[in-house]
């Protein structure tokens, strides 16, 4: 191709389309209503699937792609449509969050922007006679914009990546039997509207959606519009359908079928039918009852057919209202996203991820930021999910020509104040630029017209990220004057003056608290929060109980869904998932890709059990034993729990639970409380039990299959727990356990404290330089070294986002702190009646190099004369010199770390489990009795980090795989209190340094940390830093651990 004569369309802000046909609502042809009640296109005769093997060639500028008359594509490579060329061989994946990844120069994209050339050859189906059909060449998505020929004749030209384009190509096909047609297809990886598709995401290109070709009679339906009416008491509803039309109708019937099939009512019009729905043939759509009626247009041989829900929303009374009833979002964000195939995901991998968010609870979704596969709406419509449905505009790459020119100005801002100067700032670049309106307008025209038939697209969303300006504000007077029947949504619209709501982003619980109590004329919305980077999201418990407390506040939506990894593989073979810099990716966001409540390949992580906890639909409210009662809270809307099942079991102290027994539930309707009485079995129980702590466990289950899962699934859970009268605790004292042993025996050497049993070869040597000991009984080597206090973890990706405290700790080099030995002491009970006890108080400075500032401790050991037992207390406080280098103000951690023999390998506990629990991240797990291997303890986040802590735990124990016997088995419980607790193989500064899972480099021991305290997660990678309840304040502490060996099948010593 030579240098264009005049600016090509892909960097012409003029053109955005070329014969492109309007849009229209999604939909397929069929040739009769039994074909068309499949939903199936592939049924119909009216569709051809274009999916496949295309040729392609591969350029980096449009003006090195070859001109079509003189290139043989029978000669190029095979490609796979749909797919992402950089995920098939030619160029490279690249990820930006904010920043466009070329000059900031509107509207203009460089020449040196690559270029995917499509070719292949089709037939038509011989049904087809284009003497009595319109064929209709379809893209649901291309990514960023395309030049398309038909038979070597240019067709039209459309952009927008995520929107549809259909072009009329009857003129140009050769038709008849066997008669071949070709289409070719130019893609350019940039183009002026990439300004406004800058979403967090990865830049991948080519034809990623569905390409095929769909017949019209020539006499028909063009489009149409169904719109549900209810009257305000919901006992009478009205479907509408207005159709356009092409060539001669005169009319066309509209049927409307119940949801068992059912003929509702019929109707014929020449533009406009209206059927009238009432009584017991009335049911109303929603997430918990999702029902949907079918629509069936008919007009001669065209059969459309739409499925569709009879539901009402509005803002009414300062909420937003579904069917009249306030509802709350438990949402989240989902980009599209495939671990191989990137944005082309397979429908079934897309309907896995659907149903995954209706088994764990999620009854919304916002399509960030673009929308989605047509068929993701049609799935949504069936299972019950309520849509935030979003434009493709985003525009935050501004964000960074302007921070640099107001860094530049050296202004004394605050970060608050400095941001939102940038906000303002940035918008006369394109938001509130005059010459961008049509662009911005495309693309609400493009959202509401394809979608408007979609039951689940309840709000518009007019994009995110792109500031405010009068192109936002026009596209909201269009949508409202188009689509009355829908909210609409924009976060940057800061006051809601075009929005119908009040929406934000990652407040801190105070901020929302303030919101609802000072603005109290519409409600407010969290279309982004908890950010789920790593090792998180902590405090999501706290927001849903905010949500469900505050009645302005609806709820908000997870960022995000799914980690947005790419398989990969090392040069040594092994398979990873790739994030920003490791396809020689420049100018990166690195892994802030990865920040999704699912693993790369949309397997749940703990941050998904974690938010199906919180927001179950069933919760316990209080329990009175003594009355055998409980009081259950349904948080549904529009169920009751007649759909659920209900079983209750017990869990004393140190055992495991009783099997489940079923209970009756009530009636109990929607977000109504009921006391509920125990079964009297159960009651029993819990009375001979009474000695022992105890935990009532509820379980609430579906009691018949649904199209999301099957019967048995569980949806809620509650353990309630039962205290004992007087718990016993466990003495600091370690000659309280072992009695009546002869005194060991006391040597020193130079630097060691050497404390030997009488009657073993039992050991105990102190190291007085470096502090700690190693433990050997007469089993094998228990402590090869500790215990040790510590104050620091590895780092989490919450820690060393903008919100989070690493950067404090980074600043304080608290990684680096280390423990250094001041003084040690030590003494025998030597006294009658005494087991000769031996006490040990080592003086300790824990700090950084070059740096002032250390805790001061004290660790004070007690040794059991049969040295099976020792205890530590350890006290101590941050130690702060005036007018000096600074200090933490909050830590990691407090606990202990001991290195052991690798033998060990099994882990048993009574605490939280199975999963990693932390401070602000335990909800989904269960107190109980549970084993694991070291390796099961382990969570491999995708960058590796903080991980596996067992949280509320009463004791522990570790022991070797069964046939070693060269290893005693090590318990450790702490006084006045549970603990924490990681067994692992991997360093903290190992999982610091790390940058991938394979990367890990295993020690020759294990490392077991013990912690008395423990910083929260928060979200701050975009987000807050944990909430106060949560916050570890470097302040006095004062905690006792206890470790004893015990001999296998030793029952638990409470």
């Amino acid at each position: 191709m030579s240098l264009p004569e005049s600016q090509p369309d892909w960097n012409n802000l003029k053109v955005l389309q070329r014969n492109r046909r309007p849009t229209r609502a999604h939909f397929y042809n069929y040739e009769d209503e039994i074909t068309a009640l499949t939903l199936d296109r592939n049924k119909s005769a009216l569709y051809r699937s274009l999916n496949g093997s295309w040729k392609f060639r591969h350029d980096l500028s449009p003006l090195e792609a070859p001109d079509w008359a003189a290139t043989d594509p029978n000669l190029w490579d095979d490609i796979t449509v749909p797919g992402m060329w950089q995920l098939q061989g030619y160029g490279s994946p690249h990820y930006t969050n904010v920043n466009y990844p070329f000059p900031v120069d509107p509207p203009n994209v460089p020449l040196e922007n690559e270029t995917g050339s499509y070719w292949r050859k089709f037939t038509m189906p011989q049904s087809w006679d284009v003497g009595t059909h319109t064929v209709k060449l379809r893209f649901e998505g291309v990514d960023s914009s395309y030049h398309v020929w038909v038979n070597g004749n240019e067709v039209g030209y459309s952009q927008g990546s995520r929107n549809a384009a259909e072009f009329d190509i009857t003129s140009l096909l050769n038709n008849g039997k066997d008669c071949v047609n070709t289409v070719a297809v130019r893609v350019y990886k940039f183009c002026d509207g990439t300004y406004i598709e800058d979403q967090d995401q990865w830049w991948l290109s080519g034809i990623f959606r569905d390409v095929y070709l769909i017949a019209f009679p020539q006499h028909g339906i063009s489009d149409f519009t169904l719109t549900t009416n209810l009257d305000d008491t919901f006992t009478q509803a009205e479907i509408t359908a207005s159709v356009e039309t092409h060539g001669d109708v005169r009319d066309f019937k509209l049927k409307l079928l119940s949801p068992d099939g059912g003929l509702v009512g019929q109707g014929a019009d020449s533009t406009s039918v209206t059927i009238r729905v009432t009584g017991t043939e009335l049911k109303l759509w929603s997430a918990e009852q999702p029902v949907l009626y079918t629509v069936l247009l008919v007009c001669g041989n065209q059969v459309i057919p739409q499925r569709i829900g009879i539901r009402r929303v509005e803002v009414r009374n300062a909420n937003i209202l579904l069917n009249g009833q306030p509802i709350i979002f438990y949402g989240v964000n989902r980009h599209e996203h495939h671990p191989t195939l990137g944005r082309s995901v397979p429908y079934e991998f897309m309907r896995r991820d659907l149903i995954t968010m209706k088994q764990h609870n999620v009854n919304a979704v916002r399509t960030s930021h673009y929308p989605n596969d047509p068929r993701m709406y049609e799935v949504a419509d069936e299972l019950g999910l309520y849509v935030i449905n979003e434009a493709d505009l985003e525009c935050h790459g501004f964000y960074k020509p302007e921070r640099a020119k107001l860094a530049a100005q050296g202004l004394q801002l605050s970060r608050v104040e400095f941001r939102e100067r940038v906000y303002v700032e940035s918008r006369p670049w394109i938001s509130d630029n005059p010459a961008w309106r049509e662009a911005y307008l495309d693309r609400a025209v493009q959202l509401v017209e394809r979608f408007k038939n979609s039951t689940c697209s309840i709000i518009w969303s007019l994009g995110n990220e792109a500031f405010y300006g009068q192109n936002l504000a026009a596209m909201y007077h269009w949508v409202k004057k188009r689509d009355p029947m829908r909210l609409v949504h924009y976060e940057a619209d800061r006051e809601a003056v075009t929005a119908d709501f009040y929406s934000s982003m990652y407040n801190t619980l105070d901020e929302l608290r303030d919101h609802a109590a000072s603005k109290t004329d519409r409600p407010l919305i969290l279309c982004e929060y908890a950010h789920a980077m790593g090792n998180g999201p902590g405090g999501l418990k706290d927001y849903i109980d905010t949500f469900r407390s505050e009645k302005m506040l609806q709820g908000g939506f997870v960022w995000q869904w799914a980690n947005h990894g790419l398989l990969t593989k090392s040069e040594d073979g092994t398979p990873f998932f790739g994030y920003g810099g490791d396809f020689g990716d420049e100018l990166n966001d690195a892994d802030f890709i990865l920040d999704g409540l699912l693993w790369s390949d949309h397997t749940p992580n703990p941050g998904l059990f974690e938010y199906k906890k919180v927001t179950e639909p069933v919760t316990v409210e209080g329990i009175n034993v003594k009355m055998g009662e409980i009081a259950l809270r349904s948080h549904y809307f529009f169920s009751d729990l007649s759909h659920l099942t209900c079983s209750w079991s017990v869990t004393v102290q140190d055992e495991e639970a009783t099997e489940p027994r079923s209970m009756d539930l009530p009636h109990i309707g929607p977000g109504l409380t009921a006391t509920v009485r125990l079964p009297a079995e159960c009651v029993t129980f819990l009375e001979a039990k009474s000695s022992s702590e105890s935990w009532v466990n509820l379980s609430f289950r579906l009691k018949s299959d649904t199209n999301w899962a099957p019967a048995g699934h569980e949806v809620a859970w509650s353990q309630v727990h039962v205290p004992s009268p007087s718990p016993g605790e466990p003495s600091n004292s370690a000659s309280a356990i072992v009695k009546n042993v002869k005194v060991p025996i006391i040597n020193t050497t130079p630097g060691r404290l050497i404390v030997s049993s009488a009657n073993s070869n039992a050991q105990m040597v102190f190291n007085l330089v470096r502090g700690g000991f190693q433990w050997t009984s007469e089993s094998g080597v228990a402590v090869t070294k500790g215990p040790d206090l510590s104050i620091y973890r590895a780092m989490t990706s919450n820690d060393l986002g903008f919100g989070g405290d690493g950067a404090e700790w980074q600043r304080c080099m608290v990684d680096w702190a280390r423990s250094a030995v001041i003084k040690t002491t030590w003494e025998q009970d030597k006294g009658d009646g005494t087991n000769g006890d031996v006490k040990v108080a080592i003086k300790v400075r824990i700090g950084p190099p070059s740096l002032s500032w250390a805790v001061r401790a004290t660790l004070e050991y007690v040794v059991s004369g049969s040295l099976t037992t020792v205890s530590i207390r350890a006290r101590g406080d941050l130690e702060r010199r005036e007018s000096a280098s600074p200090a933490p103000h909050v830590l990691p951690r407090i606990g202990l770390d001991l290195t052991l023999p690798r033998s060990y390998n099994r882990v048993h506990w009574f605490g939280r489990g199975p999963g990693e629990g932390y401070r602000d991240k335990k909800e989904a797990s269960r107190v109980g009795l549970y084993q694991a291997s070291v390796d099961e303890l382990h969570v491999p986040y995708e960058v590796p980090q903080e991980n596996g802590s067992r949280g509320d735990v009463h004791w522990v124990r570790l022991q070797a795989d069964e046939g070693i016997s060269d290893t005693p088995i090590l318990e450790v419980r702490m006084v006045h209190g549970q603990f924490n607790f990681t067994a692992r193989k991997h360093t903290p500064q190992e999982l610091d340094r790390a940058r991938h899972p394979h990367e890990l480099k295993e020690c020759d021991e294990l490392l077991l940390s013990l912690d008395y305290a423990h910083h929260g997660l928060g979200s701050g990678s975009c987000g807050p830093p944990p909430f106060e309840a949560y916050r570890l304040y470097a302040e006095p502490f004062d905690f006792t651990t206890v470790l004893r060996l015990v001999e296998d099948g030793e029952a638990m010593d409470t």
